[in-house]
């Protein structure tokens, strides 16, 4: 049968029917939610890959004797772990619960893979920013609870930066392009940062410049990724690579951080959570590490980026919404939890209490003892939350990831890059037969 072009609020209205269909649910396949026979405890099962969730879960079990979750990591989710738990969905075995990125919420309420848990959730709203409910609320939906939000900052070599002569850290674009030369002049092998193949991370980078990619008018999606303010942001980065200024070791590789021991790669621009990957990634350095506010385009009217941010989202089928969505709330809120995400996952909280729990004002010894989160806290007010994600967020991630990785080998130019994702988000798109322009 031939797929027909629905409207935007159609589309939506279906969704949500479907996912309302499955929160109802009483019953599931496998562990995810069934009750223990003997001791009529509720069983849960949660599938993510971040560091230290497990810890949050063991937290809950010793003080939820009704209530058990067990966690199983899985591969990330750009490097599978969304298609498992997809295809999870589609046979009916699914977890109830999941770590899914706010961007590719969207495609999963697509895909009829959600949940709706809005009549649970509803009490635990006024706990979190607005902006980070709207992230998991899609056609009058709720589908998860936020975890976090992910402002983006430039963690460096402050020991490198003065041997090559960078008194500060850059405060602007053209400033780190002038230091990115003095780097390069100096010594050919260093670099001073990496542009790596994350499509996520340099979505921060065109949030950061108001270049948005996925709208809505009436009832029509438009897309705009290679909008002219989304040319810029490539052309900046083109420019750069251009003049064999920029390092392009693939994203979160183990070369990446060879380099970094090395000191060949002296800085990353990346979220709140990169902060403990690098500590941990290149521990010889400790001490040595900094962070700083990323590189603005304007001084005088100074905006940041912000590069993911999670939901513990309540799958299809789950037999135990009302447990599911106790459980997501208390580990985005309960403080004993937040410690542990903030310390271990690295996470900048997306519930208002939680930012004042005392994991933020912890001097960090890795960074040389500065308050790194001060950092973030201060870059928050200046993130503009109008940011909107797609429904094929990972048709769309992939394609640029692959398009970035060209790139950085030549194969191609980042504004190609995007005129490619373009045309093929919105050709995809029509293909699940959303109405679309761009």
């Amino acid at each position: 049968m031939k797929a027909r072009t629905h409207t935007l609020a159609a589309a939506i209205a279906a969704l949500t029917a479907v996912a309302a269909v499955a929160g109802c649910s009483s019953s599931g396949s496998g562990g995810s939610g069934a009750k223990d026979a003997a001791g009529g405890v509720v069983q849960l099962e949660f599938w993510g890959w971040a560091p230290g969730y497990d810890q949050s879960v063991a937290l809950f079990n010793q003080t939820h004797p009704n209530i058990r979750v067990t966690f199983d990591k899985t591969a990330s989710g750009s490097k599978g772990g969304y298609t498992k738990m997809l295809t999870a969905a589609k046979a009916g075995n699914a977890p109830c619960l999941g770590q899914v990125g706010y961007e590719t919420l969207p495609s999963f309420a697509a895909a009829g893979a959600l949940s709706d848990v809005g009549k649970f959730a509803a009490d635990a709203k006024s706990q979190f920013a607005d902006w980070t409910w709207k992230q998991v609320t899609i056609g009058g939906a709720t589908y998860g609870i936020p975890v976090d939000t992910a402002p983006m900052a430039l963690m460096y070599r402050k020991d490198l930066f003065a041997k090559y002569g960078i008194t500060a850290p850059p405060v602007t674009w053209d400033e780190y392009a002038a230091d990115a030369a003095k780097v390069h002049a100096a010594d050919p092998s260093v670099y001073l940062g990496d542009l790596g193949n994350d499509a996520y991370n340099y979505a921060g980078l065109a949030w950061q410049a108001g270049a948005g990619w996925f709208g809505t008018s009436g009832d029509q999606w438009k897309v705009s990724v290679d909008s002219a303010g989304n040319q810029k942001v490539a052309g900046y980065w083109q420019g750069l690579l251009d003049r064999k200024l920029l390092k392009t070791d693939p994203s979160y590789d183990p070369s990446l951080y060879a380099d970094m021991a090395a000191g060949k790669v002296l800085s990353d621009v990346n979220a709140v959570w990169d902060a403990p990957i690098i500590a941990s990634s290149v521990k010889d350095g400790a001490g040595q590490w900094a962070v700083a506010p990323m590189p603005v385009w304007d001084a005088a009217n100074p905006v940041y980026g912000n590069d993911g941010g999670s939901a513990t989202a309540v799958l299809k089928g789950c037999a135990h919404p009302k447990e599911a969505t106790e459980f997501a709330t208390w580990m985005s809120t309960d403080a004993s939890s937040v410690h542990n995400l903030i310390t271990v996952t690295g996470i900048y909280p997306a519930a208002t209490s939680a930012l004042s729990n005392p994991a933020l004002t912890t001097p960090d010894p890795f960074y040389g003892g500065q308050t790194i989160f001060d950092v973030f806290k201060a870059e928050t007010a200046h993130i503009n939350t109008d940011w909107q994600w797609g429904p094929t967020m990972t048709q769309t991630a992939t394609d640029l990831g692959d398009g970035l990785g060209q790139a950085g080998t030549g194969g191609t130019t980042l504004p190609t890059v995007l005129t490619t994702v373009q045309t093929k988000t919105v050709a995809g798109m029509k293909q699940q037969g959303l109405s679309v322009s761009g």
